[in-house]
């Protein structure tokens, strides 16, 4: 049916545009059809507001008029200035086209809500408007009347009322082909208040994907872009994509949800065919110089784009700048303007299916604008690559420079089918390192997480390791970082070692090189242990032959004899150990052997003595107590952590059942079979020290004498080879609560005491060092043993103890 003219209509120019755009000379209008059923509003109203969104609420209009109802012509805006009671006020809207619809706003000014009616000219009711911006659908062309009314029929108030048209709007201003750059500064007006919706038009081929943003910023505009047959294609009001997927011609209609006065700016840059993108020329590897691409990107979602073009199919990498990064996202798009690839799925490579023209978009989540530089380059390629590198142990690390925040770095180096390669890598000072291993097309190797390390090459060729530091300060003009390019597999250039023995240093000096090969004559546990010049550990970790992990710590299980491969930090890609780092391996059979026998008296015996001539020695002693006894170890009070080594217990299989918190904070009991043995390590930082050690069994024979419960008590002297002394107090000469004292009565020095029950158990101390102290223990029934450990100096104390129930005299 042919379109007809609206009977009053007039044009309502953008502000932004010059002139208006002319409508179609009227037609003769046909006479009304039979009104379709009563709709409700097809918009329904928001609860609550947009966050950041403006509010409807009373507002000052110019120009209400006393004279409501009459003619209403389609966008302009009427105001009443009074409804009151029961009245109805009528107005009429000419539709001069069939099935049109009506966007229409009634808005309250002031006073009690109003709302209204659209009827036919037959009196059917069409629709209902509300507070909000109400969509009517009308049947035939004709005269439709809306009637305003008070809500509940009482009171007074002051409203503004507007409509406009879907099919035969007022006026329509026509977003030329400029509009969807992405150098166009968009489209810029003032929706006045109280306003239905305001009218473009626009022209693009189907299939075009258009970027819209927020049009309204803080205020609350919205719309929907409508295709040749007037339906919905796509809303505007949030940053989002749009693909007319419809034929056009193309019509958007804008509106404010409260009918606030708003400024708005309408941007819809096209992404498929883009135009106005700067051109970003791919890079070579290393500093890009001046293929670097530059702008800035309005804040709150806005978005920025450069423009790429390839010549032949292939993988890229994209690089942001630091302070960028944390704010923009970016997107590439091929010229149809669909996906290719997101920073999220394709940080290390973009693969571009065809050769062609790309679009980069990056997206602004700061509420600020952010600058920025990035490059793109090919990772297929070989300019600008540093000489090949071989993949032996031995060689030096590699320095690699950056001069630039975007730059890519690449490594290559030949690699054998089945090969498992590592690379480490670490900066010259802080920052983060990234890397990844390409092969020759520029995919990027095993991306995905394993519980082994290195990458299994899948074929014989050259491969790339291509990398960058991810920090760039503002000052930053050459920052370099260390890289190593090393095969776990089939290892070349470690120095080899094999097993030692315990009471001696490790077999061979300091060395240099991350690696060393083990030579183990048969399988079995070994204790393979790392530690630097100053006896600090470097963990390490132990592959077979095929670069497979054999063992991460000390204990290290080996299922034949062979040659393996021990690496310091060997799965810790961050760490670069290069060939000037000194350290020693400590290579021994797990259970110890040759150890030196000591007794387990030693509050009557001299003191062990013994010492460690080089980092990463172990020694090892021989307990001759029996499963099943309670040992303790006995110190001087005065030695240091130098001359106080790390110490364990093993039983006859090797299994650890005590460490130094159980030889001296409880008791140590000896689980498993005998014989028992002492590993002894010196402490870190003393890689060469001297010690004096004794063991006491505190759980039975052979009896230590008794201390009398005399006020005399007992008198013992001490020294350097007799620093522990051992007294036992029958089950019938004590209370269940005892009290002990011990007085320094010549000499220097200090001591401290300890009580265990008759199972060997501590129950009391053996808290902190003093001349002269008394301890209260209460104590299971049976014999107790009282061990007194003094300072390693000549010395005599007095010791006694007494019912720790009774009162003191």
């Amino acid at each position: 049916m042919a379109a007809l003219s609206l009977t009053g209509a007039g044009l309502l120019a953008d502000p932004a545009t010059a002139a208006p755009t002319a409508q179609p000379s009227p037609r003769p209008t046909l006479t009304t059809e039979q009104p379709p059923a009563v709709t409700a509003p097809s918009k329904p109203a928001p609860t609550t507001p947009a966050p950041g969104r403006a509010t409807a609420g009373p507002t000052t209009v110019v120009g209400l008029s006393a004279a409501c109802g009459g003619h209403l012509p389609l966008g302009q805006v009427k105001n009443c200035a009074s409804i009151a009671g029961a009245a109805q006020q009528k107005w009429t809207i000419t539709s001069t086209v069939d099935q049109d619809t009506l966007f229409i706003r009634l808005r309250e000014v002031s006073g009690d809500g109003v709302g209204a009616q659209v009827k036919g000219g037959d009196g059917t009711t069409v629709c209902y408007v509300g507070p909000y911006l109400t969509e009517c659908k009308l049947g035939a062309a004709g005269t439709y009347t809306v009637t305003v009314t008070l809500d509940y029929g009482t009171g007074k108030g002051a409203y503004s009322l507007s409509a406009e048209s879907m099919r035969t709007p007022s006026t329509c201003v026509s977003l030329p082909a400029s509009f969807f750059s992405f150098a166009s500064a968009g489209r810029s007006g003032t929706l006045p208040v109280g306003l239905a919706a305001r009218c473009f038009t626009f022209k693009q081929p189907t299939g075009t994907v258009l970027h819209l943003a927020d049009p309204g910023g803080v205020e609350d505009i919205q719309g929907n872009i409508l295709d040749a047959q007037f339906q919905p294609v796509c809303s505007v009001r949030y940053p989002t994509e749009c693909t007319l997927r419809e034929a056009g011609p193309y019509r958007l209609f804008l509106e404010e949800t409260y009918g606030n006065k708003a400024p708005y700016t309408l941007k819809m840059p096209r992404i498929s065919q883009s135009v106005g993108c700067p051109a970003l020329p791919l890079t070579a590897f290393g500093d890009p110089g001046a293929a670097v691409g530059t702008g800035t990107v309005p804040p709150n979602q806005g978005i920025g784009c450069q423009s790429l073009r390839v010549t032949t199919p292939g993988r890229l990498i994209v690089r942001l700048d630091q302070y960028a990064n944390q704010y923009l996202d970016w997107r590439l798009y091929d010229d149809a303007g669909q996906v290719v690839c997101t920073e999220y799925d394709s940080s290390r490579s973009c693969a571009v299916p065809a050769a062609g023209a790309y679009t980069l978009v990056a997206q602004n989540w700061n509420w600020e604008p952010v600058t920025y530089r990035v490059a793109a380059a090919r990772l297929d390629q070989t300019e600008g690559c540093a000489a090949p590198t071989g993949l032996n142990w031995d060689q030096p690390a590699l320095t690699v420079h950056q001069t630039s925040a975007v730059q890519t770095n690449c490594q290559p180096f030949h690699g054998e089918a089945g090969e498992r390669v590592m690379v480490y890598r670490a900066p010259d000072r802080y920052n983060d390192v990234s890397s990844s291993i390409v092969d020759e097309q520029g995919a990027v190797l095993c991306t995905d997480w394993s519980e082994q390390d290195g990458c299994v090459l899948p074929s014989t060729g050259t491969y790339r390791v291509v990398s960058y530091l991810a920090n760039w300060d503002a000052d930053s003009v050459d920052l370099t970082y260390k890289v190593q390019v090393r095969r776990l597999s089939e290892a070349v250039g470690c120095p080899t070692i094999t097993p030692g023995t315990y009471n001696s240093a490790p077999a061979g000096a300091l060395g240099g090189i991350r690696c060393r090969t083990l030579d183990l004559p048969s399988a079995g546990v070994y204790r393979v242990t790392a530690v630097d010049g100053e006896n600090y550990r470097s963990y390490a970790t132990v592959y077979d032959s095929a670069g497979i992990k054999v063992c991460t710590d000390t204990w290290c299980e080996v299922p034949a004899a062979g040659k393996y491969t021990m690496v310091l930090s060997g799965g810790v890609t961050g760490t670069v150990i290069d060939t000037d780092f000194r350290y020693a391996v400590a290579l021994l059979p797990w259970k110890p052997s040759d150890c030196t026998p000591v007794s387990d008296t030693g509050w009557q015996d001299a003191p062990h003595r013994g010492g460690f001539d080089a980092a990463g020695q172990h020694n090892c002693l021989q307990l001759p107590s029996p499963a099943g006894a309670h040992v303790a170890e006995l110190l001087a009070g005065d030695v240091t952590a130098a001359t106080s080594p790390e110490i364990s217990v093993l039983n006859a299989a090797g299994e650890q059942v005590c460490d130094y918190s159980s030889l001296r904070q409880y008791s140590c009991e000896l689980t498993g079979e005998a014989p028992f043995s002492v590993l002894l390590t010196a402490d870190e930082g003393s890689p060469t020290s001297s010690y004096a050690v004794g063991f006491a069994r505190t759980d039975g024979p052979p009896a230590c004498p008794v201390l009398p419960g005399d006020a005399a008590g007992a008198t013992v002297t001490t020294g350097a080879d007799h620093f522990a002394v051992c007294y036992t107090v029958p089950a019938d000469q004590r209370a269940s609560r005892e009290s002990f004292t011990w007085t320094r009565t010549a000499g220097s020095g200090d001591a401290r005491m300890s009580v265990f029950d008759s199972q060997g158990i501590r129950y009391c101390g053996p808290g902190s060092s003093a001349v002269e102290r008394t301890i209260t223990c209460t104590l299971p029934a049976g014999p107790v043993t009282v061990i007194l450990e003094t300072d390693a100096v000549d010395a005599s104390y007095r010791l006694t103890h007494r019912d720790g129930t009774a009162p003191t005299a």
